[in-house]
């Protein structure tokens, strides 16, 4: 199924299906390995995102018939209104001074200004409204990827390792150094496919305000992701110093 859909995109664009089906692959992975940790949990309500997500993206193309036919219709009794205003226009019977001239000219030249704001306002309206929309949903997925560093947070390599002793308030540390290893990768894949989730609305709605706010998210991901790679090689030294003493 994923190469199915690999082939019928050409690679050209990231596909929500198949970031669901990593997330739903990876969860399958936690709960065979983790199946009472809370990280469980944190990867089902980030699959839970990625269906939406999904149903988001088919959203975002599909124009708000209502919005559009109200914003267009006020916008033609705005113009009507200022046709029959020009059209009403008479020649003065007076001669006017030049200051009385440019006090007209700079009331006409207010109104022509507030009736191109009013008219810019209804013509971006939806489109505002849905970076509105699409900024709160960047903003669940942030928050998510919060939760995974927390989770990672307590995972202290030293401490799995045995390194030094523990006092009363130490956190429980039950995991061998194998298990720890894949607790961390694990956390790392779900940033990662936390980023992918974020860049799919980019992908779907150009505007800078969204871009941005994604990048920001793909910036916190890789930095969550980089601390803990380091605890990984951490992790992986002394696994690696563990088998070069036992052979």
């Amino acid at each position: 199924m994923a190469e199915l859909i690999l082939q019928k995109h050409s690679y050209s664009s990231l596909d929500t299906l198949l970031v669901v089906g990593r997330l739903d692959q990876l969860a399958r992975r936690i709960q065979e390995r983790f199946p009472q940790s809370g990280l469980l949990s944190v990867c089902q309500q980030l699959c839970m995102l990625g269906r939406q997500t999904t149903e988001r993206a088919q959203s975002i193309g599909t124009p708000i018939f209502s919005l559009r036919i109200t914003s267009w219709l006020l916008i033609g009794v705005i113009l009507l209104g200022l046709l029959t205003t020009l059209f009403s226009l008479t020649t003065p019977d007076k001669h006017y001074s030049f200051i009385e001239f440019v006090q007209l000219l700079e009331a006409g030249i207010n109104d022509v200004v507030l009736i191109g704001a009013a008219i810019f306002f209804l013509f971006t309206l939806e489109g505002r409204l849905r970076r509105k929309q699409i900024l709160k949903w960047l903003h669940e997925l942030r928050s998510i990827a919060h939760v995974i560093d927390m989770h990672q947070l307590t995972k202290d390599p030293e401490r799995a390792l045995a390194r030094g002793s523990r006092t009363a308030s130490s956190p429980e540390s039950k995991l061998s150094p194998f298990e720890l290893s894949r607790y961390l990768d694990y956390c790392s894949e779900m940033l990662s496919l936390t980023g992918k989730l974020s860049a799919v609305y980019a992908q779907e709605f150009d505007d800078p305000l969204v871009l941005g706010s994604v990048n920001e998210i793909e910036e916190l991901t890789t930095g969550l992701s980089r601390k803990i790679w380091q605890k990984l090689m951490i992790v992986h030294s002394y696994q690696q110093q563990m088998g070069r003493v036992g052979s």
